[in-house]
C-alpha cells in the first residue's frame, strides 16, 4: 500500500527570509572553494609554518579538551542533578564565554590569570607557571571558550536521563560515584561524545582569547586561525587553502554528530506491549487458586538449599536471616510500619495518597518525608540510600539499557564487592528462577514487558536485601503475563527474611501476594489489616471500589444510612446515630428488574443503564438514578438478554437489607 506524504507549501513571505538566509550562511563557504588554488593545496597545508601551526592546534585543542572534561563533566553533573542557590548564576557562567567577544575574554583571562592579575602572580612565586605567552596559556584560553559546549551538552543529556536509574542502582548498593561511572556516564554517553566533538573543534578554531591572552608565538602559541591571520597579508592563497581545512573539520564534527547536540537518552520500550485489562478480581482470583500454585507452606523457595541464592540473603555475617521493619514515617507521611520477617504488605490508595512517597523515605531518597528506619537490629535512618540494603523496582523496572540482562542482575553483587564470577553465577541461577535464564546475554530493549518485569525483579532479590520495595511491578504486564509473574514473584516471596511492600492498583495483587494490606490517605494509615478484612470491610470508597464493590458513604441514623449523595438506605444491622460509615453492597447482591419489585427488598431505586460491560462470564450493568448514588450490578448474560438491557433502558434496582455491610469511620 502506497503512503502519500502531506507536502506543505510554505507562505512566499516566510519562505523568501528563509532562503535568504542560506543563501547569507552558504555564500561566504562558497567562496572559500571557489577562491581555493587546488593545485596548490598541498604545497601551501604541508609548508613549514603549516605544519607547525598544526601541530600546535592539535596540541592545543586536545588538552583543552581533557581540561574540560576534567572540569566540565562534573560541573554539568552538579546543574542537572543538584539543587542549590545561585544555580541560574552558575549556569550564566556557564554560558557567558559563548556570549563573549573572544577578545575581551581574552582580557578578562589577561587580568585573571596574567603576571599582574588577580592570580597570576602566585601561580608565578608558588610554582613557577607563567600562563600568558605560553603554550600552557594557549590551553587555557582555549578551554575558556569551548568548556561550555560540553557542559551544555552533558547537562541537556542528564537533564533527559530519568533519575529512577540511578535511584535504582543506589538501591541496590552501589555508592554514588560506582552509580556516575556505571549508569550515568553510559546512558549519557551520546551527549558526552557530542559535547566533546564540540568542545574539541571550538577549541581548534579558537583565535581571539589565544591572541589577546597567549600572543601570537611561532611554535609556543600561534595556532592555525593565528597561522591563517598572517598568510592573510602576505599570502592569502595559502590562508583560503589553511581556511579550507579548518572548514573541513568543522563540518566533518557537524555531520559526524547529525544534529544529536545534547545527545538525550531515548528510552527504549520494551517489545511487548501492555494490554488493557480484562479480568476481573474474581476471575483472575479463580485462576490464583488453581493447583498449579501449591500453598505458601510447600513452596520450594521456603527452605533454601546451600548454594542457593537464596541462602545468600543474609547480609552481615552474624545476621540470622531474618529482618523485622520498624518505621517511623513523618513529612507528607504521618504513620508507623511495624512488620514481622516474611511478610509482604500491600500498599493501596488513591493516586497522591503517599504510597511512592512512603517507598522513597523508606530509601531515603526523597526530602518529603523522613523515616526514622530499623530492619533487624540495625537502625540504618542515618544510613546513606546505597548503605541501607533497601531494594527497589520502580514502575518502570529501570534495567540498564546498556547491560544485558545478566549484567543488570549481577550489578548489586558486583556493587557489594562480590567477585565478578561468584556475582555473574549468581545472576545466573536468579534468571533460571524467574524463568528468564536463555534471556541472560539480551539488552532489555530486546526483552519483551514481561521478561523485562522478571529481570527487574531478579535483579532486586539477588542484591541480598533486608527490605523489599516493589512500586507497582506488574502494572505495565498484560493479563496473560501478569498471572505468571505474579504466581513466580509470590513463590520466591515465601522465603524472604526481610518485608516486601508491594504499591499496587491491582486487587488481585493485593489479595493473592500479601498478607496485609495497608491503606494510605493523605499520607495518612486508613487501613492496615488482612487482605480479607479489608475485603469484607473496606474503610475507603476508592478501595471498596478497587475491590469492585459499591461504596456509598453517609451517616447513619436509626434505621440505617443517609447518603452523603442524597437518600436513605435501609440495613439490617444499624450503627449509632450519627456515626459517619461507609455503606459496602456486592454487585451480585443488586437486582435488576424491569418493572418496581415487590416483595421483601427494602431498597427499591428507579434508574437508567449507563454502561453495561463484560467481565469474565458476566456482564456488569452501571445504573445511574435520581433518588441514589451509582450502582454496579452483576447479572449473567442470560438475565441481560431477558431483560431486554441496553444502554439507556429504563429498570429498577433493589437490595435486601440483609446484603448491606456497614463500615464505620
Amino acid at each position: 500500500m502506497s503512503r502519500h506524504r502531506t507536502r506543505t507549501r510554505p507562505p512566499v513571505t516566510l519562505a523568501l527570509p528563509a532562503l535568504l538566509a542560506v543563501a547569507f550562511l552558504l555564500l561566504p563557504l562558497v567562496g572559500i572553494l571557489t577562491r581555493t588554488e587546488w593545485g596548490e593545496l598541498g604545497a601551501h597545508l604541508t609548508s613549514p609554518g603549516v605544519v607547525e601551526a598544526l601541530r600546535l592546534s592539535l596540541f592545543v585543542s586536545l588538552w583543552a579538551l581533557g581540561l574540560s572534561l576534567l572540569l566540565g563533566v562534573p560541573l554539568a553533573w552538579l546543574l542537572a542533578r543538584v539543587p542549590f542557590r545561585g544555580k541560574a548564576f552558575v549556569r550564566s557562567l556557564v554560558l557567558l564565554p559563548m556570549v563573549l567577544p573572544p577578545t575581551v575574554g581574552g582580557v578578562a583571562l589577561l587580568l585573571g590569570f596574567g603576571r599582574r592579575g588577580l592570580l597570576g602572580p602566585w601561580l608565578e612565586g608558588t610554582f613557577g607557571v607563567t600562563l600568558p605567552f605560553h603554550t600552557s596559556g594557549a590551553v587555557v584560553a582555549a578551554t575558556f571558550v569551548a568548556m561550555p559546549f560540553l557542559v551544555i551538552s552533558l547537562e541537556g543529556a542528564l537533564g533527559g536521563l530519568k533519575q529512577s536509574y540511578e535511584e535504582t542502582a543506589a538501591s541496590l548498593g552501589a555508592a554514588p560515584a560506582r552509580v556516575f561511572f556505571t549508569v550515568t556516564l553510559p546512558m549519557v554517553a551520546p551527549g558526552l561524545i557530542a559535547g566533546a566533538a564540540l568542545t574539541w573543534a571550538r577549541a581548534l578554531g579558537e583565535f581571539g582569547a589565544t591572541i589577546t591572552f597567549a600572543g601570537n608565538l611561532p611554535g609556543t602559541t600561534q595556532t592555525l586561525p593565528l597561522q591563517v591571520y598572517l598568510l592573510l597579508q602576505d599570502q592569502p592563497e595559502a590562508a583560503t587553502s589553511v581556511s579550507l581545512l579548518l572548514l573541513a573539520i568543522a563540518m566533518a564534527v557537524l555531520i559526524a554528530l547529525r544534529g544529536r547536540w545534547t545527545g538525550t537518552p531515548v528510552a527504549r520500550t520494551p517489545a511487548e506491549a501492555p494490554q488493557p485489562p480484562d479480568e476481573t478480581a474474581a476471575a483472575a482470583l479463580e485462576a490464583e487458586r488453581t493447583p498449579t500454585a501449591p500453598p505458601p507452606a510447600t513452596l520450594p523457595f521456603a527452605k533454601a538449599a546451600a548454594g542457593d541464592p537464596a541462602s545468600d540473603l543474609a547480609g552481615a555475617p552474624h545476621d540470622d536471616g531474618r529482618w523485622p521493619l520498624h518505621a517511623v514515617v513523618t513529612g507528607f507521611n504521618e504513620l508507623t510500619l511495624d512488620a514481622d520477617p516474611g511478610t509482604t504488605i500491600a500498599v493501596v490508595g488513591e493516586n497522591g495518597a503517599g504510597k511512592t512517597t512512603l517507598l522513597r523515605a523508606l530509601l531515603g531518597l526523597t526530602p518529603r518525608a523522613h523515616a526514622e528506619l530499623r530492619l533487624g537490629d540495625t537502625d540504618v535512618t542515618a544510613l546513606a540510600p546505597h548503605e541501607r540494603q533497601v531494594a527497589w523496582v520502580p514502575q518502570d523496572g529501570a534495567l540498564f539499557p546498556h547491560l544485558s540482562a545478566l549484567a543488570n542482575t549481577a550489578y548489586g553483587l558486583r556493587a557489594r564487592r562480590v567477585p565478578r564470577a561468584a556475582a555473574r553465577r549468581e545472576a545466573q541461577q536468579w534468571l533460571d528462577r524467574l524463568g528468564v535464564g536463555h534471556l541472560a546475554a539480551r539488552k532489555p530493549a530486546q526483552l519483551s514487558g514481561g521478561q523485562a518485569q522478571r529481570v527487574a525483579l531478579a535483579r532486586a532479590l539477588a542484591a541480598r536485601p533486608r527490605l523489599l520495595l516493589l512500586d507497582e511491578p506488574l502494572a505495565a504486564l498484560d493479563q496473560t503475563t501478569r498471572a505468571r509473574v505474579r504466581h513466580t514473584l509470590r513463590t520466591h516471596l515465601a522465603g524472604f527474611g526481610g518485608v516486601c511492600l508491594i504499591v499496587t492498583h491491582d486487587p488481585v495483587e493485593a489479595v493473592s501476594l500479601a498478607d496485609r494490606v495497608l491503606v494510605l490517605a493523605d499520607g495518612r494509615t486508613l487501613q492496615d489489616a488482612p487482605p480479607a478484612e479489608v475485603t469484607r470491610h473496606p474503610r475507603s470508597p476508592w478501595v471498596a471500589r478497587m475491590l469492585g464493590r459499591n461504596a456509598w458513604p453517609g451517616t447513619a441514623s436509626a434505621d440505617g444510612l443517609v447518603l452523603a449523595a442524597g437518600g436513605r438506605l435501609v440495613v439490617a444491622e444499624a450503627l449509632p446515630e450519627g456515626s459517619p460509615a461507609l455503606a459496602i453492597i456486592g454487585p451480585e447482591a443488586v437486582s435488576v428488574h424491569r418493572d418496581r419489585p415487590a416483595g421483601s427488598p427494602r431498597n427499591v431505586w428507579p434508574g437508567s443503564v449507563r454502561e453495561i460491560t463484560a467481565v469474565g462470564s458476566r456482564l456488569r450493568v452501571l445504573v445511574g438514578s435520581a433518588q441514589a448514588p451509582d450502582l454496579v450490578a452483576e447479572i449473567t448474560p442470560e438475565a441481560a438478554a431477558e431483560l431486554g438491557l441496553v444502554d439507556g433502558s429504563e429498570v429498577w434496582t433493589s437490595v435486601k437489607a440483609t446484603e448491606v455491610t456497614l463500615v464505620e469511620l
